[in-house]
């Protein structure tokens, strides 16, 4: 047997497993199941960087030590491959976005491969697979066909409330609704046409068409989520946004936002990212009530959480976007709110929340007039004020709420105190005061002026307590060419779904992937984008679903992912139940992770599915970091600095291409060969050596610092990237990636193959009972790495195999009782070396096969103790002695010590003290 040939064995055993489909998983009764799951990639045309699969590498390593555990694993991989990127490039090159994604899935699909995962490649899924998306278009459709019950708590069928509707009309009805949803009869509906039925069952249905303030971008012909807008511009490529109302397809998540925000709690989550959710779902318990416009037959709806400061109003204010803006703008305000309106309305609600220094707004000319005083109350508009929160106006309390107090200062609007306090420091929230200058709740306290308050509320008819939430009803569609298709048809301007025996409703084709000259959505273009049925031939909608629906349930279809006649099927579905372990990036946490919650609710409402979470245990990853090279060019010229002498030197600093740098050193000969404008370029060297300068910063590829983890395998083999991935430090830290560190993991892959050969190559490994110190090394590493892969703390893992290697090599132990359960203990680590050397120890099974071997606490277990001897103070000898011994059995066996005897000479001493297990100190 020669060297470690890395290259060689991993490709042997990735061949071999995929052969075997040694990784596919289906269901065992008898086995407890694990699942494990990626948040599945975007597949983009770069492909990836050694950053990316450093959450697939953890989680591959948990999943190949549950399987040791005894556990039936599910451990699958997909894509996530609808997106804008593709149509972007589709707009740009004519090339359909299906050809872009399947290149670059077959990119990515090599790369994870040549990685060595534990993937179940049976189960692929692809979102944009016409066979996958046929059961995201079936879940749209049970949302349709489904309200929610209040009274029950879940979601039911719609024709379960129809049937009530049929009864005793809507009155008695207590279900998640449209708020403006008239009140009627059984008579009423009887008497409906089936149009009427239908518009009234739109504002009861868990996915609908209404009216939508949304984020609008001309220029890429769509709309954009919130978080896709920066500054009032897309994101991506930078182009102007604007805050306008159009017809959507909205989702009733707010429906369940008290069972998404208490399901937390049982969650093991990260902390941060669980109060993400609960922020954004934003719970509040306060009144709603109405202000009347004076001199105009219209109400200012408001909901507040501070309705015991209602006497300290001294104006409204609304939201640029709100629909009663236009009618409240008096003539002698019409130039300056106007103006005022365009300029605030397109930037994001995101930049608005954070941006608390810029004060701005314009008054509308008219008043309202507060029902608990009737003092008249002008009406402004403010961009502090969202439209996607409350009702989008807000009665405002200068004296009590530091930015009504900061607008009022602006503006010089009256500031009045309600509650008692000092205000000479400027507003406060007085929560634990007493209401003043309130008329007939003043004296109270907080509680009991807010009951008295909505108790007046309701009394009169002008409002009611009530439980309001900040999140909004999420916007389903999106106007691009590259998504799910709605499976829905229009007629008479009404929506109908399609027949469920013609899903999969698939992607037309169309000539270009632009909006329509007329503004319509791409599908537009398609020749005959319609659907027949007995009654005729209608239209179909045009807006296709947004990047999170198919990405909302692909777990699910993991554990099933062939079913032809279900999502998922029952068996299945309870076999595998929530995901045990989810892996992926922070940056999700109040879009797919909160999407998924709520989509996974409705299904096990529904009964198709019997868990209620879909994650219960998840952890985020850090970021890898990219670590920059710099170079020196002296000013006006094309001669370089060596980064030691730049301080001689006028010089700017340079990005170069990490992969031509080596320990910091640049090779000159490729710097020259890397542009055309460097081939003449000079040097002034350091010791006839050109040392760059370096930096932490994200991996991208203006800064030259990406790191393909295919060029770290082909030089040191993906046994070598995995275990330095790992190496780095914590899993959940952001921590740099330096390749200079690499070598010494790929010399302790060397030093493990050497251990079980001699000096000249050959196998060399020993049936003989091993020593007891390599025993103890051998325990001591499977206790730490059992332990660190329970709490997920790989890289220290890591330390252990490296010490343990070196141990063991000190003692020249290659003995098979040591080195075999090692290999069982590494493999989850550096599976590749690990199943080679398996099979070389004469083993036919896969090490998958394995069962972890336990450690053994007689081996753990320290019986003796090299103490230190010091005389007067200096430490002058060691001595190996049992700590079974008393002090006395100590003392004598250190007197009696050869090398003791030395430093004594005979001498008697005056003391002797003993720590036992811890050191002998005698003193002359």
């Amino acid at each position: 047997m020669s060297d470690y040939n890395f290259r060689a064995i991993e490709k042997k055993w990735q061949d071999r497993w995929e052969q075997t489909g040694i990784f596919n998983a289906s269901p065992e009764t008898n086995k407890p199941k694990f699942y494990s799951l990626d948040m599945f990639p975007y597949p983009s045309g770069a492909g990836l960087h050694v950053g990316h699969p450093l959450g697939y590498i953890a989680s591959d390593i948990v999943t190949r030590y549950k399987r040791l555990k005894g556990f039936n694993v599910l451990h699958p991989m997909g894509y996530d491959s609808f997106g804008l990127p593709a149509e972007q490039y589709a707009i740009q090159t004519g090339q359909h976005p299906a050809i872009t994604t399947e290149e670059n899935i077959k990119r990515y699909t090599e790369q994870l491969k040549n990685i060595g995962f534990a993937f179940d490649w049976s189960k692929e899924v692809r979102t944009s697979d016409p066979e996958y998306y046929r059961w995201t278009q079936w879940i749209f459709m049970q949302l349709f066909d489904s309200y929610y019950d209040l009274e029950a708590d879940k979601a039911m069928p719609i024709s379960h409330l129809v049937s009530v509707f049929e009864k005793e009309g809507n009155k008695g009805v207590k279900a998640a609704s449209d708020e403006d949803t008239q009140i009627f009869g059984a008579e009423d509906w009887a008497k409906y046409s089936t149009e009427e039925k239908q518009k009234v069952l739109l504002r009861y249905r868990l996915t609908y068409l209404a009216e939508t303030t949304v984020n609008w971008c001309a220029a890429l012909g769509t709309v954009l989520s919130n978080d896709e807008v920066k500054d009032g511009f897309s994101e991506r490529g930078g182009h102007p946004v604007e805050r306008k109302r159009m017809m959507q397809w909205s989702m009733r998540i707010t429906a369940y936002a008290e069972r998404l925000l208490n399901g937390l709690e049982n969650l093991d989550w990260p902390d941060p990212v669980k109060e993400m959710q609960r922020n954004w779902i934003g719970r509040s318990l306060g009144a709603e009530m109405v202000f009347d416009v004076e001199g105009l037959n219209e109400k200012i709806k408001v909901f507040t959480t501070r309705i015991d400061t209602i006497y300290g109003v001294t104006y409204l204010a609304l939201a640029p976007e709100h629909e009663l803006v236009g009618k409240l703008i008096t003539e002698d305000q019409k130039e300056n709110a106007l103006s005022y309106v365009a300029q605030a309305k397109n930037r994001s609600e995101r930049d608005r929340m954070a941006d608390v220094k810029t004060i701005s707004g314009a008054f509308t000319g008219s008043y309202a007039k507060n029902p608990f005083n009737g003092e008249s109350i002008p009406i402004w508009i403010a961009d502090y004020v969202l439209a996607g929160y409350g009702t989008g106006a807000v009665m405002a309390v200068p004296s009590h709420d530091e930015r009504d107090y900061n607008f009022a200062n602006h503006f010089g609007l009256e500031k009045r105190q309600v509650i008692e306090g000092d205000m000479s420091e400027g507003s406060f929230p007085g929560k634990g005061g007493t209401i003043m200058n309130s008329g007939f709740i003043s004296g109270l306290k907080m509680q009991d002026a807010m009951d008295k308050a909505i108790a007046f509320l309701e009394e009169n008819e002008i409002g009611k307590g009530k439980i309001q939430y900040k999140m909004r009803d999420a916007i389903f569609t999106r106007q691009r060419y590259w998504g799910e298709p709605l499976p829905v048809y229009f007629k008479n301007d009404l929506p109908y779904l399609v027949k469920e025996s013609d899903l999969p409703l698939p992607l037309p084709e169309v000539d270009k992937y632009l909006p329509t000259e007329d503004g319509a959505p791409p599908l537009g273009r398609a020749k005959d984008w319609t659907y027949k049925t007995s009654e005729g031939t209608f239209p179909l909608e045009m807006s296709t679903m947004p990047g999170w629906a198919g990405s909302s349930w692909y777990f699910f279809r993991y554990m099933d992912a062939q079913n032809k006649e279900e999502f998922v099927s029952k068996a299945a579905a309870d076999y595998w139940g929530s995901v045990d372990l989810y892996i992926g990036g922070a940056e999700h946490a109040t879009g797919h992770l909160l999407y998924s919650r709520f989509w996974t609710k409705f299904l096990y409402d529904r009964g198709f599915v019997s868990i209620e979470e879909p994650f219960q245990k998840m952890i985020n990853q850090g970021m890898i970091q990219g670590r920059s090279n710099f170079v020196y060019r002296k000013k006006g010229t094309n001669t370089f600095v060596s980064h030691g002498l730049i301080g001689d030197h006028e010089v700017s600093p340079m990005h170069v291409d990490v992969n031509i740098v080596y320990n910091d050193q640049l090779d000159i000969e490729a710097f020259r060969n890397w542009r055309p404008d460097l081939k003449d370029a000079e040097f002034i060297l350091e010791d006839g050596k050109y040392n760059c300068g370096a930096e932490v910063e994200k991996m991208s590829k203006s800064k030259y610092n990406v790191v393909n983890p295919d060029d770290v395998i082909e030089s040191y083999g993906a046994d070598t990237l995995r275990l330095y991935e790992m190496f780095l430090g914590p899993l959940e830290q952001f921590k740099p990636w330096n390749t200079n560190g690499i070598d010494g993991v790929f010399k302790f892959l060397k030093k493990l193959w050497r251990l079980f050969h001699d000096q000249n190559g050959k196998w060399n490994v020993s049936d003989k009972p091993a020593s007891k110190e390599a025993l103890k090394s051998l325990h001591k590493t499977m206790k730490k790495v059992e332990e660190d892969i329970e709490r997920h703390a790989f890289n220290t893992s890591v330390s252990s195999f490296m010490i343990c290697v070196n141990e063991l090599s000190s003692l020249k132990c290659n003995n098979k009782e040591v080195l075999e359960p090692l290999l069982i203990v590494l493999s989850p680590y550096a599976p590749h070396i690990s199943e080679e050397l398996w099979e070389l120890l004469g083993h036919e099974e896969s090490i998958i096969h394995a069962q972890f071997p336990l450690a053994e606490e007689k081996y753990l277990t320290e019986d003796s103790h090299q103490y230190p001897v010091s005389i007067n103070g200096k430490m002058r000898a060691k001595i190996e002695l049992s700590l079974s011994l008393s002090k006395q059995e100590i003392e004598e066996a250190a007197l009696k010590d050869e090398q003791i005897q030395k430093w004594t000479k005979g001498q008697q001493p005056k003391k002797v003290i003993v720590v036992p297990g811890k050191i002998v100190n005698i003193v002359l």
